[in-house]
């Protein structure tokens, strides 16, 4: 399906980037463990606080995003990221770099990441019809997928050779190239209006939560959506520790046992748009959640060695390609049903959320990792997610599921995937 010249460019801008992102997979808790020598309390510390305080710098920005041209955000918080990682390579090849930075330098990139996010969502919706809305979804979920089976083996491959700080300078270049794709698209967004002052008012910082709260559609996905992201995001900091650390792998097979797997990413998103089109979106939504939360369990018994990292791409595998059916269909579900102008607002809100959540969860994750061991917070939080499904709707309820006339632009369509 043809999406034109202008989504050609923010393609190639998103895949530049998600490609240097994934380059640096998971690159601040590598760090802390090669270079700064962190152990599980720490390396949760840097993984928490950053998209925590990152979150709390976002509020004000998406309201203030709502009625500003959003291509010139997105440049802009493309160069901020790309400024604040440069900071990493520079201050660690002058003997500086220090757990501080590390953290400063996570904030900044949290918030652009909420920021860009936001203003991505609201500009594609201005830029595509409502009949190719799942089919651009789908395209950036297999983009990012792909980023994700060529990056992590091949940042990891780079750290060891040239030293853990690799892969966030190439990642910075990543953004830059983004930024200079996205200047490409080109011109002829119209500027938002808004009715009264332009001054920011507090009931602004507060409208994208209320409309997600109040609506019947989106509240189950939204909650439902905190909690397993959440949990499966938890997981993380301590498999890194217990797989670089006591178990022994290196680098590139920790890259790979995350790499191999995203190949399931492909495959998901290819069959999200055909399941909808013959079971619906509340049924695949449904079993695309129940069928991904019960893989990461299995992470708390991985062992040393080839067993070890087959068992770990087996279950990412899982995981994946459920996650790849589902995330498609959520993005598009939840535009859909926002109205043009409470987008920024509304994914300003809904990521601000994601963040602040994952990060009181795994610093609380860190803690109890400290305390038990990796393998039991790993655990602790497979046990959990099993629960999330249940945080769905199990019936549509057809008067609030369908979007009405007004709340649905002429030509909607869905943001990327989170990077």
């Amino acid at each position: 399906m043809k999406l034109g010249r202008r989504f050609g460019w923010l393609w190639a801008a998103y895949t530049v980037s998600a490609l240097g992102t994934y380059l640096a997979f998971d690159a601040f808790s590598v760090i802390a463990v090669l270079a700064l020598h962190a152990g599980p309390a720490e390396v949760a510390l840097v993984a928490a606080t950053g998209p925590a305080v990152g979150a709390v710098l976002a509020v004000p920005l998406g309201p203030w995003m709502e009625f500003r041209r959003k291509r010139p955000v997105m440049i802009a918080m493309d160069l901020a990221r790309c400024a604040a990682l440069l900071t990493l390579p520079a201050a660690y090849a002058l003997g500086g770099l220090g757990l501080g930075q590390l953290l400063a330098v996570s904030m900044i990139v949290a918030a652009a990441d909420i920021s860009f996010n936001a203003a991505s969502g609201a500009f594609l919706k201005t830029l595509l019809p409502a009949d190719r809305l799942l089919a651009a979804n789908a395209r950036f979920e297999s983009t990012n997928w792909t980023a994700l089976v060529l990056g992590p083996p091949l940042g990891g491959a780079l750290i060891g050779l040239f030293g853990p700080v690799t892969t966030v300078m190439a990642n910075a270049v990543s953004f830059l190239l983004s930024a200079l794709g996205l200047r490409a698209v080109g011109a002829g967004e119209s500027r938002p209006e808004r009715g009264g002052t332009e001054r920011l008012r507090a009931a602004d910082l507060m409208e994208g939560w209320r409309y997600i709260l109040t609506s019947p559609s989106l509240r189950p996905l939204f909650f439902n959506n905190l909690a397993a992201n959440a949990l499966i995001m938890v997981a993380v900091p301590p498999l890194a520790v217990l797989m670089l650390g006591p178990l022994g792998f290196t680098p590139w097979q920790y890259g790979l046992a995350f790499a191999a797997p995203c190949l399931g990413g492909l495959l998901g998103s290819r069959l999200a748009r055909p399941l909808v089109t013959r079971y619906g979106q509340l049924p695949v939504l449904r079993a695309a959640s129940a069928l991904r939360v019960v893989w990461p369990l299995g992470l708390a018994f991985v062992r040393p060695g080839l067993p070890g990292l087959l068992l770990v791409m087996i279950l990412e595998f899982g995981v994946i390609t459920c996650s790849a059916v589902y995330s498609p269909v959520y993005a598009t579900r939840r535009l859909e049903r926002t109205p043009n102008d409470r987008v920024a607002r509304t994914l300003s809100a809904w990521s601000i959320s994601g963040k602040a959540t994952t990060a009181a969860l795994t610093a609380l994750w860190g803690l109890l990792a400290s305390l038990t061991g990796p393998r039991t917070a790993i655990a602790a939080a497979g046990v959990l997610l099993l629960a999330t499904p249940l945080l769905l709707p199990r019936e549509p309820r057809e008067a609030t599921e369908r979007p009405s006339p007004a709340t649905v632009p002429p030509s909607p369509a869905a943001p990327p995937p989170t990077r």
